[in-house]
């Protein structure tokens, strides 16, 4: 396992994140269909992350109504697993529960949803403590000064986003530092090989200000897996699913898949490495969640860190699932490119 900076902090996390929204929640149908998985087999993935390298795990107060959180933090413990040697990052803004406050970034409701999730992890603090949206609701200086109090009470080590344009992070970061506030040290946001949308203003927007990307959703709801054809029928019996969102082109989505299958059998690795490992290349990528419902799964993703794919591959990869100009960018582009020379030629 590699490991990488969160942002511009010291703080070394895996680049591959375990993702929770699977844990619990089996009375409820909606997250029971993302894994509903009860403690016994919680503990047996979380098992197989930490001993694949993994020292990072992502959960929030909304997954699974406060489950995923209880049943990570009874995992640590029945694994006896070191604190110091974890890193969790926990998120707010879900409703939980039908009160007006009992939902959104208000001070009120950080300060609350806080305590009630250290509470449920177990823990006397989280190392990375996230915005799950912005909340329209409320101003955003009282979001960040509210999540800048945690982290001067100790109960928060760094602060974060989730779902977040880049317009809202950037000037999330210019009231930090114009009030002297904890920044967001990362950007949880939705990225994979077949929806390349963030590199227009987020990705950019990390780079230049040394924000670390947490991204979701790299295999696209398993659709990148390579278990499933273009007909949507799987490779595997049993599995369903594979259908291509209707905002996508399913062509392209599946040259994307075959190529990725191509490139996987010149690796001997499965393609859910090689979409894994195509965000991994980007350097703004802090790390790249993954979700598992069983040990060998775990084991699948874990493999992605030792990846790499030669120039010629991303390339490949690149070209064919890049994201098309838009108008304006299109006919700017060649102003750009012409001054590229000089850019940053001073050290």
């Amino acid at each position: 396992m590699r490991y990488r900076k969160l942002g511009r902090s010291g703080l070394l996390v895996s680049e591959l994140c375990l993702g929770t929204n699977m844990f619990g929640g089996a009375s409820q149908q909606f997250w029971k269909d993302l894994g509903g998985l009860d403690q016994k087999a919680v503990n047996t993935v979380v098992a197989a992350a930490i001993e694949g390298g993994v020292n990072f795990i992502d959960t929030a107060d909304g997954y699974s109504g406060g489950e995923s959180e209880m049943r990570v933090g009874q995992a640590l413990e029945d694994l006896a697993v070191d604190r110091s040697s974890i890193v969790i990052c926990t998120k707010a803004g879900m409703a939980m529960g039908s009160g007006p406050n009992a939902v959104g970034c208000s001070r009120a409701h950080l300060l609350h949803a806080c305590e009630s999730s250290l509470n449920r992890l177990g823990v006397d603090y989280v190392d990375l403590y996230m915005l799950h949206m912005l909340d329209p609701a409320t101003p955003l200086d009282e979001s960040l000064r509210a999540l800048d109090d945690l982290v001067r009470a100790g109960k928060v080590r760094y602060v974060g986003c989730s779902n977040f344009a880049g317009w809202e992070l950037m000037k999330a970061l210019g009231i930090s530092e114009r009030a002297g506030l904890a920044r967001f040290e990362v950007i949880e946001a939705h990225w994979s090989i077949a929806t390349r949308e963030i590199e227009r203003e987020v990705v950019p927007l990390a780079r230049s200000e040394t924000v670390g990307i947490m991204a979701w959703g790299a295999l696209l709801g398993g659709l990148l897996t390579g278990k499933y054809r273009r007909d949507g029928s799987s490779e595997v019996p049993g599995h369903r699913g594979g259908r291509v969102p209707k905002t996508l082109n399913k062509d392209k989505v599946h040259d994307i898949i075959d190529t990725m299958r191509e490139i996987a059998h010149a690796h001997a690795v499965t393609p859910t490495e090689v979409a894994l490992a195509f965000i991994l290349h980007e350097k703004a990528a802090a790390s790249v969640i993954f979700g598992s419902t069983n040990a060998q799964q775990v084991a699948a993703n874990v493999r992605a860190s030792g990846l790499t794919l030669s120039s010629e591959e991303l390339t490949r990869l690149d070209q064919l699932s890049a994201l098309p100009l838009d108008f304006g960018g299109n006919m700017t582009a060649s102003m750009r490119t012409s001054r590229q020379q000089y850019a940053c030629s001073i050290a």
